[in-house]
């Protein structure tokens, strides 16, 4: 562990990725506060770090107001001193066709992904700076180097995220900050039951979307894919996280998952052209034209399985 990075704040700490980052990272020395906005979350949480005598600490942060955000980082710096890295992982996804998506929700996804990164960042580079040191990990996706149906508004957060990444990356090499992007694959976390939640608006009212055909078709194979086997667990992101705070000098980009890594190749290396084909094939677009009958029985089917999987 190089000796000047002590302090790390994590976003979106107490859930997911977030909560597995913060308990390993502490387990490797480091003195760790994850901020999130569920009191009981926080709670479980503190109750663990004491059980297993980590250097672990939950602060309340909502990182799309400005007022919580100066509060939480103004007590760890009255705790602990400046921040000395940074690990933006609050995150949300909303799954939605980008003609049917509300103004409110499109603006809902990119305050907790875009703005609230931006907003956390900015509060802590001044004492980074004025000490010349400092790392800041943002938190993108696979869906940040590729977007694909109904992942618009998700992946306008992370394609934001990995631009505003590139002109700080620059922006704070004189003063010795380094900034970095992580982008996961899929890797199961919690973060799909909440996602199932906030896109419910969109996925119940598909029957009558002129879309139906397409959100059946996505449900489909979301199902596949989080209830299939993998073999990544959030503590092989933390690992990369850890990698990411060790490396002299770090890489400006960490895929975390090997479909992190296709997907970077792929971009290199494929045309537009061709992604669309993968992606018309694997949705069956083509055979959603307008005129194109649909099975209702088998879109309300689908419609009603998720349904389940909310509510369990």
């Amino acid at each position: 562990m190089p000796e000047e990075i002590r302090t790390v704040l994590i976003t979106g700490g107490t859930d997911g990725l977030g909560h597995a980052t913060a308990i390993f990272l502490a387990e490797q020395g480091y003195r760790v506060f994850a901020v999130g906005r569920n009191a009981e979350k926080r709670a479980a949480l503190d109750a663990l770090a004491r059980e297993r005598k980590l250097s672990l600490e939950t602060i309340e942060m909502d990182v799309c107001d400005d007022g919580s955000v100066d509060r939480a980082i103004a007590e760890i710096e009255r705790r602990a001193g400046a921040v000395d890295a940074l690990v933006n992982g609050a995150g949300i996804a909303v799954m939605a066709t980008m003609e049917e998506i509300s103004q409110r929700d499109l603006h809902l996804q990119l305050e907790t992904n875009f703005f609230g990164a931006v907003r956390v960042t900015q509060r802590v580079l001044p004492q980074m700076r004025k000490r010349r040191l400092g790392r800041i990990i943002n938190v993108s996706s696979v869906s940040g180097i590729r977007a694909y149906p109904l992942f618009g508004p998700y992946s306008s957060s992370k394609f934001a995220l990995e631009a505003i990444s590139d002109a700080w990356r620059l922006e704070l090499r004189p003063f010795g900050i380094h900034v970095i992007v992580l982008q996961p694959g899929f890797i199961p976390s919690g973060m799909e039951k909440a996602s199932v939640s906030l896109s419910s608006a969109y996925t119940h009212g598909a029957m009558a979307s002129p879309y139906a055909g397409l959100y059946k078709n996505f449900l489909a194979l979301w199902k596949k894919k989080s209830t299939g086997k993998t073999k990544y667990q959030p503590v092989d992101f933390a690992r990369v996280v850890l990698r990411a705070l060790r490396d002299s000098p770090p890489k400006a980009r960490y895929p975390v998952t090997r479909s992190a890594y296709l997907m970077r190749a792929a971009r290199r290396l494929l045309t537009d052209r061709m992604f669309d084909r993968q992606a018309i094939r694997a949705l069956g677009i083509d055979r959603l034209r307008p005129g194109t009958p649909l099975d209702p029985g088998e879109t309300k089917a689908a419609l009603e399985e998720l349904a389940r999987r909310e509510r369990s």
